[in-house]
């Protein structure tokens, strides 16, 4: 199982589910996971970094309890929960020393997280990877999420309320990350509707990771919040991304494929699951089905 994307918890549980405003996919997992989903109707999910995402309770409780009714058992069954990637705020700390003492890491990330995020962390839910430097081996590249704890106890009521225990909490995007195989310097841009996620990579290392909202979903805007990224790439590691990875476009994956290889001049592709190529609601559901198959 990847470790950059168990951010909260580490079992490996029957069911999993990834939320966003579209509606809900689950997975029943084991050697052959059964896959599913459930659309929304607008407004029961409003996904947002700093208020209540879930507007419309009664309506998500419904379709939670539609996709894993109870199973006559009075046991609580252990779930893993992908959350939208705009809810968290997942940033990459750079520390030339990093501590070995956990409760000292624990302090410094929290210090240094105070003033990227709007509300108190000390209360907040955070959790963090580090990526230790290949050629330093005290330097660290730490990557880090933190939600309001309110968003993720709003996220998880309707699946405890159908007897259903959320153990495993990551990010969709996180999650997605199982599904890159190139060890080189990588871009993945993952889009969600309205939200857009792009996260930079060097040689399987998290480098940026960066959601945010679309005014408008096309590729003009898109290229504009992508584009600074390459720039980046090349500014502080003096290496070019050599693909682009495009997941959850959909119906505009042809015309940025066309767009953004010609624009960037670099080749792109789309990750690939053995469960099936990835949609803009279950991109983190199948990275995590594939990190418990590998």
């Amino acid at each position: 199982m990847s470790t950059i994307s168990s951010l909260w918890g580490d079992p490996p549980p029957t069911l999993a589910f990834e939320l966003s405003e579209a509606g809900i996919a689950v997975a029943r997992t084991g050697k052959t996971p059964e896959l599913d989903f459930r659309a929304l109707e607008p407004g029961v999910i409003s996904v947002s970094p700093l208020r209540d995402n879930i507007l419309e309770p009664e309506k998500l409780a419904a379709i939670v309890r539609s996709l894993a009714p109870p199973n006559g058992s009075r046991k609580r069954r252990d779930a893993a929960l992908i959350l939208p990637d705009l809810c968290a705020r997942v940033s990459v700390l750079d520390f030339v020393d990093f501590p070995t003492d956990p409760k000292e890491q624990l302090s410094l990330i929290r210090f240094r997280m105070k003033k990227s995020v709007p509300y108190d962390v000390e209360s907040a839910a955070l959790n963090y990877f580090p990526q230790a430097d290949a050629e330093n081996g005290k330097r660290y590249d730490v990557v880090v999420a933190v939600v309001p704890l309110e968003i993720v106890v709003r996220y998880e009521a309707p699946f405890r309320a159908a007897g259903i225990e959320p153990g495993f909490v990551t990010t969709s995007a996180l999650a997605a990350l199982d599904l890159v195989e190139e060890k080189d310097v990588i871009v993945m841009a993952k889009l969600s509707g309205r939200i857009l996620t792009i996260m930079a990579l060097v040689r399987g290392a998290v480098k940026l990771v960066r959601s945010l909202e679309l005014s408008e979903v096309g590729t003009a805007e898109i290229a504009s919040d992508l584009y600074p990224t390459f720039v980046y790439l090349e500014d502080n590691f003096g290496e070019k991304a050599v693909k682009l990875l495009l997941a959850g476009f959909g119906g505009l994956e042809a015309e940025a494929r066309v767009r953004f290889e010609t624009e960037l001049n670099v080749p792109v592709a789309v990750p690939r699951s053995a469960l099936g190529i990835p949609t803009d609601s279950n991109v983190g559901l199948l990275g995590y089905l594939e990190s418990l198959a590998g």
